[in-house]
């Protein structure tokens, strides 16, 4: 058997907070930070709201290269998920627990 280890890269991510959605305004701002290439994200409508009528917080839906040729949502972040800008600026969601046993903060300038 070959085994093979993950390669240690640094990706961007924002985790999603429980914000109230009314289906025009917040309560509270959806995400735990708002950088650049997220904000970018959003005006280009590749992270958008996502209608629940399960939930009154927001679930934002994340457009990618594995959604279906409808545009059908594939890719939803709930509160406490990460959303991660990979290292092409590529962008997916993750859950909470395995975001965190698969990243740690970068604390250098490494």
């Amino acid at each position: 058997m070959v085994k093979f280890r993950k390669k240690p890269v640094v990706i961007e991510a924002v985790q999603v907070t429980a914000a109230d959605f009314n289906g025009s305004t917040f309560d509270g701002f959806p995400f735990s930070e708002f950088p650049d290439w997220l904000r970018d994200a959003v005006k280009r409508e590749e992270v958008t709201v996502h209608p629940s009528h399960e939930t009154d917080y927001a679930l934002w839906r994340i457009n990618t290269l594995e959604d279906g040729p409808n545009g059908e949502a594939k890719h939803i972040a709930e509160p406490g998920d990460w959303i991660i800008r990979g290292v092409k600026g590529e962008l997916y969601p993750c859950r909470d627990d395995i975001f965190r046993m698969t990243y740690e903060e970068v604390t250098d300038a490494a």
